[in-house]
């Protein structure tokens, strides 16, 4: 009985909250576009989520069923949840006609734009946070996958000056980056922060072979995942992490977001609160079940093969 009343109670929550679409920015083929849910019991932080979907830059929408849910249960915490459009940069490659000395090239088009369209929608939340009531300086990035790759590269974009970034408003930071099986990719040699990131909650999988969980180089290109940005980079420099590492888990951790929202919201309060803070565990649940298909390879989710 005290689970089919929560359980009515949440259902009742979400459906009181509002959802509102608005066109971020005009690209030369499509106008983009954001959803804002509207909590039926705001924080009294008024703090925003913006929420990244994933699906390899191929495939994957701000109003698919899985973003749809994310942003409903973000709403019901209280959040002011926002999920984008971003251009799918890797859609139009034809998997039976990949071209391997094209490769690199192939993922830096696809993760610039996506960076590029991510900067422009916090552009475009920051100067609109007044008539959508959300703190511009309590704007929260978080996504799966592709999604995570590309709130880590806004936010890298941002800390390094680099092009993508020049839209978002001067001093302008996140006020926390949570990535779920995110990575961060560099053409151009080693990956560093010039200046801080914001505070970063990284979830892998130790296993994870699609965004890789430690690092991928070669020659000047680099793709480096959560255990290797935590080494070198935020325990080194001491900037503010988390970090939960599920053992012998694969890229379905990039699903995890429900079932850790407690973490995620723990997390959120510390940075929100000014606290630095630093924490490195390693997970096991066993309600958190396997997938086979989030075992495969980076290649074998491109070409099937």
């Amino acid at each position: 009985m005290r689970r089919l009343l929560l359980a009515l109670l949440l259902f009742a929550a979400t459906q009181l909250i509002a959802q509102e679409t608005y066109t971020y920015v005009e690209r030369p083929d499509s106008a983009l576009k954001l959803d804002v849910y509207r909590p039926a019991n705001p924080r009294p932080d008024h703090a925003c989520v913006v929420y990244v979907f994933g699906g390899g830059f191929v495939i994957g929408a701000r109003n698919d069923s899985t973003s749809i849910s994310c942003c409903k249960l973000l709403a019901s915490r209280g959040f002011t949840a926002v999920a984008i459009d971003y251009r799918l940069g890797l859609r139009k490659v034809d998997p039976d006609h990949f071209k391997w000395n094209k490769v690199f090239g192939y993922f830096d088009t696809a993760i610039r734009y996506a960076t590029e369209d991510c900067c422009a929608a916090l552009a475009w939340l920051v100067s609109h946070s007044g008539e959508l009531c959300i703190d511009p300086q309590k704007i929260i990035l978080t996504g799966n996958s592709a999604g995570s790759v590309t709130i880590l590269q806004t936010d890298f974009s941002r800390a390094n000056s680099l092009p993508p970034a020049a839209v978002l408003p001067q001093g302008w930071k996140p006020a926390a980056v949570i990535p779920y099986a995110g990575a961060i990719y560099s053409g151009h040699g080693k990956i560093r922060y010039n200046t801080p990131p914001a505070p970063t909650c990284f979830f892998h999988g130790t296993k994870d072979k699609i965004v890789f969980y430690r690092q991928f180089h070669f020659c000047r290109h680099h793709f480096v995942g959560a255990n290797w940005l935590v080494k070198h980079q935020f325990r080194r420099h001491r900037y503010p992490y988390w970090i939960l590492r599920f053992k012998g888990r694969g890229h379905e951790v990039a699903g995890y977001l429900p079932s850790t929202i407690q973490e995620f919201e723990a997390f959120v309060n510390a940075a929100l609160d000014g606290r630095v803070t630093y924490y490195d565990a390693t997970c096991e649940d066993e309600a958190l079940k396997p997938n086979k298909w989030t075992n495969m390879n980076i290649i074998q989710l491109y070409t099937g093969k």
